[in-house]
């Protein structure tokens, strides 16, 4: 019997593992799939048979949070040097506030000052651990992973803290473990992962590379390059819609073409809304061709700041993405929303049926180009002018990759916006370009994805 434990942290992971084929293929390979959910479990109720196990919230204590923060600045100080990303996380963790938290985090950065070496982490990681050995929850985990007897338990997020207390309880009865490196960035410019795992999985040979790099405790025949779950909905039948649905549902003129701004959440992409001012008054003053004009919010956040554009440009299109709170009171409330399906099949219409997808420097480059749609991505802000610099991020290891691809438009003033959206829109000259960006960063076509990574699973057990 092999029985595959699968922890789905957030409402992202619910999206990569739930609602693409992963499943499908799991039950081919393994005995028995369970579910272990950091979700309530009634989200899954109309989604899966898949017997489902919810897992008690842990909520870190401040020895915990010591600890952890401290492996956390440890990890980005070690991996500062010639990388903006994470100087950049650097200043951003740094705490001024007169708080609890905020001495403890100044004593952090200077205890980090000489403590930062891999050893020095893994001995953090050692610390933070017995901080929750004896609590209730762990304890619990513990008896949950006895009785269960799980071959291997599969993380779909590495970085989550509140997963720690599981991968320590998978560490003391010895069930392997693997990890999932969710997003492009995870690696050159976050912190730490939450926990050691036993194997990875990664989008890309360029992925595998950062890996290696950023955890030098880890070797390479731990890890598989299986490319990535978030795109495969893409790829599936029962999120198609057809055009004159797609045109339907927007309102949207037949006779123009289609560009679609997708906005960042307001932590990094504070110049959405000029962004979309612009193009919308380039819109009205006929210095950009009359088209059809599409706003994408992000799901992590309430859309309310935009209010006075949808009041101020009623021809503008708005998505707001049809995600649920399925829990309010969590240690990262953003992580408890889940999408529906309506909303999984109108991101899937956009990205076909749009002619040009404008966003700053988000993933969503990506999910574009895989429909092989042109991209424009604006910076208007610099440490010079009045803006939030988001010229910085350019800087960023994995948005150098992007830059140096040439497989969209970095654009930096209001001219070279409405130049780039005149070029695209009557002469695309990136589709190589973009096709190699596409290949470098996901590295595996989206119909075999989720059977390399089960077969890659299957492996290890």
């Amino acid at each position: 019997m092999k029985k595959l434990g699968l922890v789905i942290t957030d409402g992202v992971g619910f999206r990569n593992f739930i609602l693409s084929d992963f499943l499908l293929y799991a039950k081919e390979s393994f005995d028995e799939v369970v579910i272990l959910s950091c979700l309530p479990k009634e989200t899954y109720k109309d989604h899966t048979s898949t017997r489902v196990i919810e897992l008690d919230v842990f909520e870190e204590t401040f020895k915990t949070w010591f600890f952890r923060k401290a492996k956390e600045i440890a990890h980005l100080k070690l991996h500062q040097n010639g990388n903006l990303g994470i100087q950049d996380n650097l200043k951003t963790n740094y705490s001024k506030f007169r708080t609890t938290r905020g001495y403890a985090t100044r004593i952090i950065y200077k205890l980090t000052t000489v403590w930062y070496s891999e050893k020095s982490i893994q001995r953090l990681q050692k610390f933070q651990n017995a901080t929750f050995s004896n609590h209730v929850i762990t304890k619990d985990y513990i008896s949950l992973l006895e009785k269960e007897q799980f071959n291997l338990l599969f993380f779909t997020h590495q970085r989550p803290p509140y997963i720690a207390p599981l991968v320590y309880a998978t560490q003391k009865i010895r069930i392997k473990t693997a990890a999932f490196i969710f997003s492009w960035d995870n690696l050159a410019s976050k912190g730490r992962m939450a926990a050691n795992f036993d194997y990875y999985l990664v989008w890309s040979n360029l992925m595998k590379q950062d890996l290696l790099q950023f955890y030098s405790a880890i070797k390479a025949e731990q890890i598989k390059e299986v490319g990535t779950p978030q795109f495969v909905p893409y790829v599936m039948s029962n999120y198609k819609v057809s055009k004159s649905e797609f045109i339907k549902y927007f309102n949207l003129d037949t006779n123009l073409k289609t560009i679609c701004f997708s906005c960042g959440d307001i932590s990094t992409s504070k110049n959405d809304e000029l962004y979309i001012e612009t193009i919308a008054s380039a819109i009205v003053k006929k210095d950009i061709t009359l088209v059809n004009f599409i706003v994408r919010t992000s799901p992590a956040e309430d859309p309310i700041r935009f209010q006075n554009l949808v009041e101020k440009f009623p021809f503008i299109k708005w998505n707001f993405p049809k995600w649920i709170q399925v829990r309010a009171n969590h240690q990262e409330s953003w992580s408890q929303r889940i999408p529906t399906i309506d909303d999984v099949r109108q991101l899937r219409a956009l990205l076909e049926y749009s002619d040009l997808n404008i966003n700053m420097l988000s993933t969503m480059s990506l999910d574009f180009m895989l429909f092989d749609k042109p991209v424009i991505n604006p910076v208007f802000g610099n440490e010079n002018n009045e803006l939030y610099d988001d010229q910085r991020f350019l800087g960023y290891a994995h948005i150098q990759h992007l830059v140096n691809s040439k497989s969209s438009k970095i654009v930096k003033n209001t001219k070279e916006l409405i130049q780039a959206i005149s070029d695209y829109l009557n002469n695309d000259k990136d589709y190589l370009n973009r096709k190699n960006f596409i290949q470098q960063q996901v590295g595996v076509s989206l119909g075999e994805t989720n059977k390399r990574l089960v077969s890659s699973l299957k492996s290890w057990t």
